[in-house]
């Protein structure tokens, strides 16, 4: 039984050893920074939130691959931005520009804070003046007051 147990524990761990590697030969010591900044920054279609740097998926492996063949081909990281917002759109930039059809994301939040504040400032209770609040006695309360002192002294 234990030595199943050891086998079974070897074989998970051993499964940890075939995990790919990119081994990948830069001509430069710029070109590797260049890799590691743009992989870091570029963002995954199929994935969303993870950049191709942390991406297993298959389009981010793809797209790793385009990055370096472009930086061996001696393209400039703005060169390699442009490529890859050519061919997948302005989202695999986690900064996308202000265009026409990206406006109403950069104005949303701050029409959503505005209505906010104004909403709040329309809705809030009216305060009371000071002559209102200092308790003062119309005519009419005067006269049902005396009458009911006048009851409370019989």
């Amino acid at each position: 039984m234990k030595k199943l147990a050891i086998f079974l524990t070897a074989l998970l761990f051993s499964t940890l050893a075939f995990s790919a590697i990119d081994v990948l030969n830069f001509s430069s010591q710029e070109q590797e920074t260049d890799y590691h900044q743009l992989t870091q920054s570029l963002r995954c279609p199929q994935c969303q939130n993870n950049n191709i740097a942390d991406s297993n998926a298959t389009i981010a492996v793809d797209m790793r691959n385009k990055v370096f063949d472009l930086l061996k081909e001696g393209k400039s990281k703005d060169d390699v931005v442009e490529y890859m917002v050519a061919r997948y759109g302005h989202f695999v930039t986690y900064d996308p520009p202000i265009t026409k059809s990206t406006l109403i994301l950069w104005i949303a939040p701050l029409l959503s804070v505005l209505f906010g504040l104004f909403f709040l400032l329309k809705h809030q209770p009216k305060r009371q003046s000071a002559v209102e609040s200092d308790n003062v006695l119309t005519e009419q309360d005067n006269v049902r007051l005396a009458e009911l002192l006048k009851q409370k002294d019989k």
